[in-house]
């Protein structure tokens, strides 16, 4: 099927954090919550690595306006859940004070496998992102998407970092979940694969030397699917708002028609070194929205907001053909006028001096537009 004729269908997950109304620290009370999830919506419901977080999957949305009511439903059903249960639902990526060390994790075959394995990285996973799926039925297509579009995920990093604080302290990141993330062995940006035979052969030779047990234990920034027909892009941390998750959903979606359009046609484009994609990504994640990105077409340093527009301009066709344009580009320009979520955290802090303060903030941003507001 032609590029431009691909549906482009779309599914979110998103990782939530449970929070003590009290102490505003982590609970780990995941099923104390789950039982007052509704049961119309069970399954869209599920535990994570951590007793303290929750995640929620939408089903397959064909546009944007699908995507919107899907996330608006899953937040109202998990916070109104986590209310009877006496908690509330924080969207970050990491939170600012909770250690760790303090939390329990999911007893669960993946998880304690995971556990043996990776030992003191599992243990300090206590981080929440967001993990976008594109359909995309052809894999040899797929995999060019996934080529092409590995340029482009830093901007849409910067915009969404959210996640600044880690045990009381301010990292100096603006996504500092990135940074616990990237520490293992098979995360951060895939490497370039020429074909389909590449990107098998590799993923078949970590398998047989038991280095993961099966293809979801590669965890890079965008991987195929082996479950679905679909892109799974898994850069960004949640999303604090609904808003800003569609934002990062819409440009994705764009940015995936866009790279199949320029796969159909040939178009260009530079095989970058997972080396050097490695310095941009974590550009990104350390300096935000306020630091320098690389144009990886020219090889040259540029402001995050250049960067930002560049994107904007190159997906404007695809998002004005899904009549997307005019809401995901007035979301980006308000996010580089307010501030990402990090930066808004980082206000809040300051404003205050109190972390407790910043996590009251998170669980209002939580909600803002899909609950009643939330006193804690």
């Amino acid at each position: 099927m032609p590029a431009h004729l691909e549906p482009w269908t779309i599914g979110v997950e998103e990782e939530y954090q449970i929070i003590d109304p009290v102490t505003r620290s982590l609970a780990p009370t995941v099923d104390h919550i789950l039982t007052h999830i509704d049961s119309s919506f069970r399954a869209n419901v599920q535990h994570e690595l951590q007793l303290c977080q929750i995640e929620i999957a939408t089903p397959v949305c064909q546009n944007l306006e699908y995507v919107r009511d899907a996330l608006t439903y899953a937040r109202q059903n998990v916070i109104t859940a986590a209310t009877k249960a006496g908690y509330c639902i924080a969207a970050a990526g990491t939170h600012p004070f909770s250690h760790w060390d303090e939390q329990s994790m999911t007893p669960h075959e993946r998880y304690f496998l995971m556990a043996k394995q990776y030992q003191q990285l599992t243990r300090e996973q206590v981080i929440m992102g967001c993990h976008i799926h594109i359909g995309c039925r052809d894999r040899s297509l797929a995999l060019e998407i996934a080529n092409r579009a590995r340029l482009w995920l830093a901007p849409i990093l910067a915009l969404s970092a959210n996640s600044p604080f880690w045990l009381q302290q301010d990292t100096g990141y603006d996504s500092y979940r990135s940074e616990i993330w990237w520490r293992w062995p098979l995360a951060g940006p895939p490497p370039y694969s020429a074909t389909a035979d590449d990107y098998n052969a590799l993923m078949y030779t970590l398998i047989a030397t038991r280095s993961i047990p099966d293809s979801t234990y590669l965890y890079w920034d965008i991987r195929l699917s082996e479950r679905y027909p679909t892109i799974e892009f898994r850069v960004t941390d949640v999303c604090m708002t609904v808003d800003e998750a569609i934002m990062v959903t819409g440009l994705l979606r764009a940015l995936v028609q866009t790279c199949a359009e320029q796969a159909e046609h040939n178009v260009p484009y530079p095989h970058t070194s997972t080396a050097i994609l490695k310095n941009v990504y974590w550009r990104a994640a350390r300096y935000g929205l306020a630091g320098e990105l690389i144009d990886l077409h020219t090889n040259r340093s540029l402001p995050a907001h250049e960067a930002i527009e560049q994107l904007l301009t190159m997906l404007k066709p695809a998002l004005i053909s899904q009549n997307e344009w005019d809401e995901v580009s007035t979301l980006v320009r308000r996010t580089l006028q307010h501030g990402n979520g990090a930066q808004r955290q980082r206000e809040v802090y300051q404003n205050t001096g109190q972390l407790q303060s910043v996590v009251d903030f998170i669980v209002q941003e939580t909600a803002k537009g899909v609950a009643a507001p939330l006193t804690i």
